[in-house]
């Protein structure tokens, strides 16, 4: 069996490989903008779940045909404060007043998650769902925040903050799954797979030997 990560995010890719897992790589070109408008006062879970699986679609799409049995992975993250969703904030400024309003609080960063199987260049089935996990952030001095936003890392990061970067050091704690806090939740991958008949550890590499 072929994994297809539909996903440009390092941090992604670098939880299914310390996972035991080594997939391709996709990227979609869906327009998460225009598809947010489109759903208008859906909640925060259905939001980014819509957004997940129009992405493993449109990867799944990518597949070349006649691949025997393939499985897409299609997620999307944002940041709940205070019951807005928010995303990655692309500048400084704005990375800046995001943390100016999570410094000291509480937030729900959520995640969706799609997984479309293909066998024989057909969509077999599609499954999907989403994790949500509390993150508690810390006050950081002026300081600290400016040295951060002079990072760069929290300009392409849902919520601007990360739990396994610099971001890290300011995060005070979470509640749940680490690994949705990262961009995949591991246990909740391991359950939609199972619920397309597949066993996650038939998709882990191979050990080393010697």
């Amino acid at each position: 069996m072929r994994l297809v990560l539909g996903s440009a995010s390092p941090a992604r890719l670098g939880v299914l490989r310390a996972a035991g897992v080594d997939p391709d790589v996709i990227v979609s070109a869906v327009d998460e903008d225009a598809l947010l408008t489109q759903l208008g006062e859906a909640t925060s879970a259905e939001k980014v779940t819509a957004l997940a699986l129009a992405k493993a679609r449109a990867v799944a799409g990518q597949v070349p045909t006649g691949e025997d049995d393939v499985v897409v992975i299609g997620c999307d993250s944002m940041l709940d404060i205070d019951g807005e969703l928010v995303g990655k904030p692309h500048t400084v400024e704005n990375a800046r007043a995001r943390w100016e309003r999570m410094a000291g609080r509480h937030g729900e960063l959520v995640t969706g998650h799609a997984l479309v199987r293909l066998r024989d260049g057909a969509v077999a089935a599609e499954i999907s769902g989403h994790a949500t996990t509390f993150v508690t952030f810390a006050e950081p001095t002026p300081a600290q925040l400016e040295a951060y936003l002079a990072s760069g890392e929290p300009l392409g990061v849902a919520g601007a903050f990360t739990l396994d970067g610099f971001g890290g050091w300011l995060v005070e704690g979470i509640q749940g799954d680490p690994s949705n806090v990262i961009g995949i939740s591991l246990p909740l991958v391991r359950r939609l797979l199972a619920e397309l008949g597949i066993e996650v550890s038939d998709l882990w590499r191979a050990p080393t030997v010697g």
